[in-house]
């Protein structure tokens, strides 16, 4: 018995001496809450969402003239302990380092890096230090430096650690993307304090992803598939995403829906379903100089983003739905696109959230069923959420198949700059996009991509401010003049269709400008636009006349 309890003894002893597990006495230190528990010298610190090394988010500080950048927190340590201090840099020269220790103060740096790289190095703290001061900084004149996951590892000084993460929420926006015959391409919002993500096709695992976009390949062709993804950490799993649906494209590209294509030099004309004193027209009336048909327009509903279609029989003269279906049909059996037309001069429809985005791309891809549109035009005049109405045209192509028709008929103002809404809605969608028809009118002077302000009216006012599209990413054949096409079309801005077609000539051969010229040559400039087939018919089609032909023998 003796023996047994000076064995108990002992292994008790031994118990009660042990260290307490090392912690990381820093705080914030994936820089998931920004710089909370951070001080940056002369406000050279921000927090980024990329590139991370874990986590969401990171440090990102820019030295800037005698300011080299140095960012730093003060640590509660233990006397006489021993700590580990760790980082992952990226970027410019970056410096990892203690003072204060209270015994030899230390540093590590790297010359930069392209990926991430662990810095590492160790400190003992004084018999009599409890707190100790980390850094990291980067250096004069060089280029900033990101830095993420920094740990402190050693006894806890008393100021304990950054709680455990929780289990992340479930991702929002989960939205299909491209479609071919084997794969469709994800992606969603980012979760905080998620590191990865699983993906889920028909309720069972597909992929997983570090990012927040991912691509399902091996699929079958022309087939519908459930996709709902989850946000994960060390802590877990969350719930499943809301489940959205995503069908492959047909084998071999398919059939443009429903039957026809845009040629490479097209002429669009809007189709008024109202009477404002302008021509009444059946769409059997419109000339066939038209390549698009752009039927205006789409009505907004009460549920948000939601649009219908009413043909307005009464104010068309007696013109009966089935009489418009059948003479889409018509149309398109002669190689036109007949699309629907969203917003106008009073559209109210406002697509700047997931579900509303969902409601807008279900509601058109119902009209497209039910009429046989070829796809839709977005001349929304009250703005546009860019992030959402992507999102929104993405679904709807998913859903309707490559040979979707895009426009868009964007106000001058907002094709000045790539950093607007319009502008980068059609950048988002380049893949899938058919043309922009910007409105050269009801504007007044705007400046052209020389920097130089032209008078709406002109030739220079057409090409200068098409050359702002040409240069900021578009394709050519993604580009079209938009213009009234009589003086009635427009409160302002009315051009004759031989200066139209001076314009098409100077972007596409070099010739017929004015005091502007490009610096070279579109010849796969798409064409022109008007408003309306109405007005032009008001004044015996002479726009139509004069800038169809010319356009269809664009080189």
């Amino acid at each position: 018995m003796a023996v047994i309890a000076a064995g108990a003894l002992t292994l008790t002893g031994l118990v009660s001496s042990a260290e307490a597990a090392d912690v990381n006495v820093a705080k914030n230190a994936g820089f998931e809450s920004g710089l909370a528990n951070w001080t940056c010298s002369g406000g050279s610190g921000a927090t980024v969402s990329s590139p991370v090394h874990g986590g969401t988010a990171a440090l990102k500080a820019t030295p800037a003239g005698q300011d080299n950048a140095k960012c730093t927190q003060t640590v509660a340590v233990k006397p006489n302990s021993t700590y580990a201090l760790s980082s992952w840099v990226q970027g410019g020269y970056a410096y990892l380092g203690a003072s204060g220790t209270g015994t030899t103060d230390v540093s590590t740096w790297t010359p930069g890096s392209s990926s991430w790289t662990q810095l590492s190095t160790s400190f003992k703290t004084g018999p009599s230090t409890t707190s100790v001061t980390v850094y990291t900084h980067g250096w004069y004149g060089q280029a900033a430096y990101v830095v993420d996951d920094v740990s402190v590892s050693g006894p806890d000084g008393g100021g304990g650690t950054d709680p455990g993460p929780a289990i992340p929420a479930a991702p929002a926006g989960l939205a299909v993307g491209t479609a071919t015959p084997s794969s469709l391409a994800l992606s969603w919002n980012a979760v905080s304090g998620a590191t990865g993500y699983t993906v889920y096709k028909d309720g069972a695992k597909a992929t997983t992803a570090t990012g927040t976009s991912a691509t399902i390949t091996g699929l079958a062709a022309d087939t519908a598939y459930q996709f709902s993804v989850t946000a994960t950490n060390a802590a877990g799993e969350s719930v499943k995403s809301a489940t959205v649906s995503g069908r492959t494209a047909k084998s071999g590209g398919g059939e443009p829906n429903p039957g026809t294509s845009v040629p490479k030099h097209a002429v669009t004309g809007y189709w008024q379903n109202f009477n404002n004193g302008a021509t009444v027209q059946k769409l059997s009336d419109v000339p066939a100089n038209y390549d698009i048909i752009a039927v205006s327009f789409a009505d907004a509903t009460t549920t948000p983003g939601a649009v219908t279609f009413n043909l307005d029989s009464a104010g068309l003269n007696g013109y009966t739905v089935d009489q418009f279906k059948a003479d889409i049909k018509a149309k398109q059996a002669a190689g036109k696109n007949v699309i629907i037309s969203v917003g106008g001069e009073k559209g109210s429809v406002s697509v700047n959230s997931d579900a509303s985005a969902t409601n807008f791309a279900n509601s058109l891809y119902s009209l497209i069923q039910e009429y046989g549109f070829n796809g839709v035009d977005i001349d929304l005049e009250n703005g546009l959420n860019s992030t959402y109405m992507t999102k929104a045209l993405r679904s709807l192509s998913q859903k309707a198949g490559s040979g979707l028709v895009i426009t868009m008929a964007p106000q001058t103002i907002d094709m000045q700059s790539t950093s607007g809404e319009y502008f980068k809605t059609a950048l988002n969608i380049k893949d899938i996009l058919t043309v922009v028809n910007m409105q050269y009118y009801n504007s007044g002077s705007m400046l052209g991509c020389d920097g130089k302000v032209y008078s709406q009216g002109s030739v220079d006012f057409l090409t200068a401010l098409a050359c702002i599209q040409l240069e900021g990413g578009l394709d050519p054949s993604q580009v079209g003049l938009g213009v009234p096409a009589s003086t009635r079309g427009a409160g302002s801005g009315y051009v004759a269709p031989s200066v139209v077609n001076a314009a098409l000539d100077c972007l596409a051969k070099g010739t017929g400008c004015g005091s502007f010229k490009p610096s070279k040559t579109y010849p796969g400039l798409r064409g022109a636009m008007t408003w309306s087939t109405n007005w032009d018919a008001t004044s015996g089609n002479a726009w139509s006349n004069a800038v169809g032909p010319h356009v269809h023998g664009l080189p």
